[in-house]
């Protein structure tokens, strides 16, 4: 369907131009002009639900070139897999802007140009099908989370932003060094046209470690993870929200746009590895935020077990496990930003993230905790809710591939309802530590910007029917090129563990020497 304008550049190019805005319009305009254009750019993804396809083919495809003497293209694209991602982040936009509405009080302009500019990058890295143009978007996404974290994060602030930085930089460098070997080995940037290249076990070895670094640490699993409690916990509100929402989904995304498709023999290779990694980052995650006292921090902890899910169904190599996993991505963006949006309302009450500080809340704001407990059973998975959804199928998936991994996975699950339910009793019945008569329940902007993804969280989770269309095609056809294109690599080298194993030897003598 032809809408008479390049779809996914506008809404890649008009959070850009309502940026610029911003410094036209008075200071005190500035929270409303953000939260319209955020509005207009939901009105600008319309056609992305009046003309999806239940395909497995991309959509909405946009090709110019860029710089034709390197072989550049501005290749855009989205299918199943990125399609719910795009809309997640155009969604959780309007919903940044209305939980900072009066918690950011300083470099009000600035703050909402930052929110802008990492929405037009966060959509650039979903839709982008040349892998310059994708590195760019991945880039330029760090520049803004950043400033949100070291201007307007808390008391260590400076110490959170330079680490997150640095660790996702150094992912980056080396996910920038395997993009260069598939353009010399390949001989495109084009994704799609990389699809279908057959390279050699030896190549897939270097490129998939070089490109499942760069992605775990943005994921992050264990033991790349210790970025992340610092990152959320100095963030300001909205800064955790798109975080948790949207940036560590880029991770996994990585893992199902690059690392299976173009990497497909390597992928099968490291999958014990990467399951092992799954399964520790799933109960270490659970375990750690079991015993924290900043809630914070707690739900922090909790998104490393929660991703630990979505990695394993990726490498689970089944339909079941990866609707999963894309389902787990969804739910999680939904539910831990809701959370911390939630986390903020009450900061901004108590002055406090401690779980002692902040109890005994369902006396005095019972709006306030019917929410957090909606979230809470989400967030283990309760049934009925959209965090059960893709969950059971992370689980069935286990099963079907080793029954073991299915039982290796069940504390995680049960360490999530542990520490949810023990936080969730202490702030709705907990003996309060401060007096709190005067604190309000949820006012109408509180009720809006929470009331939008608890609607999700159960619509999702009774009516999931919708996704599995969206989603399964492009599923199907990841799955069954995955498995022909590693056929045809090991056929050709019969022996890919010991040609690895004889690669590395020949290194590290080569560098001996």
């Amino acid at each position: 369907m032809d809408y008479g304008y390049p779809v996914l550049t506008s809404l890649i190019a008009f959070p850009l131009l309502a940026a610029v805005g911003l410094f036209i319009v008075p200071g005190w305009l500035s929270r409303g002009f953000t939260l319209a254009a955020s509005i207009v750019e939901l009105m600008l993804a319309i056609p992305l639900i009046q003309g999806l396809r239940f395909t497995s083919e991309f959509q909405f495809v946009e090709r110019l070139p860029w710089i034709p003497q390197w072989g550049l293209e501005y290749y855009l694209g989205i299918d199943g897999i990125s399609y719910l991602m795009v809309l997640l982040t155009l969604a959780v936009l309007p919903l940044c802007v209305l939980c900072s509405w009066t918690y950011i009080g300083k470099r009000i302009k600035e703050f909402h140009f930052c929110l802008l500019f990492m929405t037009s990058a966060c959509i650039g890295v979903f839709s982008a099908l040349d892998l310059v143009l994708f590195y760019v978007f991945w880039e330029a996404m760090l520049i803004p989370m950043y400033l949100l974290i070291a201007v307007w994060g808390g008391d260590e602030r400076r110490y959170a932003s330079i680490k997150f930085f640095l660790y996702t930089l150094a992912g980056s460098t080396l996910l920038l060094a395997a993009i260069v070997a598939f353009r010399i080995t390949g001989g495109t940037f084009a994704i799609p046209e990389l699809m279908t290249i057959n390279f050699t076990f030896n190549f897939q070895f270097w490129a998939f470690l070089a490109m499942a670094l760069a992605f775990a640490i943005k994921v992050p699993m264990f033991p790349f993870h210790t970025w992340l409690p610092a990152a959320h916990v100095q963030a300001p509100s909205a800064g955790s929200v798109i975080l948790a929402a949207v940036l560590l989904k880029m991770g996994t995304y990585g893992f199902l746009r690059f690392c299976l498709p173009l990497t497909p023999a390597a992928s099968e290779f490291f999958a014990p590895m990467m399951i092992a990694i799954s399964i520790a980052s799933i109960i270490y995650g659970g375990a750690v935020a079991l015993g924290q006292s900043d809630v914070k921090k707690l739900v922090a902890y909790s998104s490393v077990g929660h991703m630990g899910f979505v990695t394993l169904g990726i490498f689970l190599f089944n339909v079941r496990g990866v609707e999963g996993a894309i389902m787990q991505m969804l739910n999680h963006g939904i539910v831990t930003g809701a959370m911390f949006m939630m986390i903020g309302a009450v900061y901004e009450r108590s002055h406090s993230r401690n779980i002692s500080d902040n109890m005994g809340l369902g006396k005095y704001m019972p709006a306030f905790m019917f929410f957090w407990g909606l979230f809470a059973l989400s967030s283990f998975g309760f049934p009925g809710t959209n965090g059960f959804v893709g969950e059971i199928l992370v689980f069935i998936g286990a099963f079907q591939a080793k029954t073991w991994i299915g039982f290796a996975i069940v504390p995680g699950a049960l360490l999530a309802a542990a520490y949810m339910f023990k936080v969730s009793l202490k702030l709705a019945w907990g003996q309060p530590s401060s007096f709190k008569p005067g604190w309000k329940d949820l006012n109408e902007r509180e009720w809006t910007y929470l009331a939008i993804p608890a609607v999700f969280v159960l619509y999702i989770g009774l009516a999931p029917g919708i996704f599995y269309k969206i989603i399964d095609p492009s599923i199907e056809k990841l799955l069954m090129d995955f498995g022909e294109r590693k056929a045809v690599v090991q056929v050709e080298n019969q022996q890919p563990v010991k040609t690895a194993a004889q690669s590395v030897f020949s290194g590290l003598l080569f560098s001996a020497e």
